[in-house]
């Protein structure tokens, strides 16, 4: 094989950054030695990979096919590199999750990980649900834990949990009376942005009762709109794990809603060409047995407050 990984790995960043001088900065090389590297390569395979537009190389036909067979192998070579340079029990595992589960659910499970495997290092990225999904399609985290759609040929996905979407507010006028849920598309909403599992879970379980909800406020972050809520005449529809506290104080209350039953998975998600090594594995088995238990527990809780 005359293909180095040197040259995989140059040809993948020029890929993603289309000028030879962004490469050699990043990579810390001359800007000949990114040029005579992708010549090389162009050279092995006997045609030229990429097209060179507005002085930016743009992968053609051949480019394309080869960059579709190098990217997965080059991740994959990569995953089982940095598993051999640490031990079973002791490296870093990149986690990324979703605005509720990093809130609500991931504290317990990453603290009660580290109690037990002190050794190894967890990174944490917070994100929406197709943010998410997009960084373990880039291959910036290992394991993702989102909850709605989840879209890609190339994304695994295996279902961890249910959670359950509540319509809820803090003004009065909503109390004593029930509602079908288009009875209050004029009312004032509050939703996540866009590309949030929340909102995409709660548009299209009201689509076919709903021509136009009026959303006058979007906000990024789950915590901003309870905040919103609570001094403001308003709704939204959010997880009811995420406002269990709020609902128990008093501070914000369910509007009860007529046939109204807004469920969603909670998933794990990795890429399909993600190299299974041991501490991978053992952080995966981990992770959905505390958070099938955790959910459990709150479905437990809900049962016995409505006997």
């Amino acid at each position: 094989m005359k293909l180095t990984l040197r040259q995989m790995e140059i040809f993948l960043n020029v890929v993603a950054s289309g000028h030879l001088t962004n490469v050699a900065r990043d990579m810390k090389l001359s800007q000949s030695a990114i040029s005579m590297s992708i010549k090389e390569l162009e050279n092995i395979l006997g045609r030229p990979v990429f097209d060179r537009i507005n002085k930016k190389l743009v992968l053609n036909e051949v480019g394309r096919a080869f960059y579709k067979e190098i990217d997965p192998l080059f991740k994959k070579l990569s995953d089982i590199e940095y598993e051999f340079k640490n031990s079973e029990n002791k490296g870093m595992i990149r986690v990324g999750a979703s605005t509720t589960i990093v809130d609500y659910l991931m504290p317990t499970i990453i603290c009660s990980y580290m109690s037990s495997y002190p050794d190894v290092k967890i990174t944490l990225k917070e994100g929406n649900t197709q943010e998410i999904t997009q960084m373990i399609q880039e291959g910036t985290i290992d394991i993702g834990f989102v909850e709605g759609f989840v879209s890609g040929s190339d994304i695994v996905k295996e279902k961890i949990g249910v959670d359950e979407l509540v319509v809820v507010t803090a003004s009065d006028k909503f109390k004593g009376k029930s509602y079908y849920i288009d009875e209050l598309a004029k009312e004032r909403w509050i939703l996540r942005e866009e590309g949030s599992g929340t909102r995409e879970v709660f548009l299209s379980y009201i689509k076919e009762k709903i021509d136009d909800l009026n959303i006058f406020l979007e906000l990024g972050h789950t915590e901003s709109i309870k905040s919103i809520l609570i001094n403001r005449d308003c709704l939204t529809c959010i997880s009811k794990i995420a406002v269990e506290q709020e609902l128990s104080e008093g501070k914000l209350h369910r509007v009860d809603v007529k046939n109204f039953d807004c469920k969603r998975e909670f998933l794990m998600i990795y890429h399909k060409d993600k190299y299974h090594s041991t501490l991978f594995e053992k952080f995966v088995y981990f992770s959905k047995k505390l958070m099938t238990q955790m959910l459990n527990v709150e479905h437990h809780i809900r049962l016995k407050q409505m006997k």
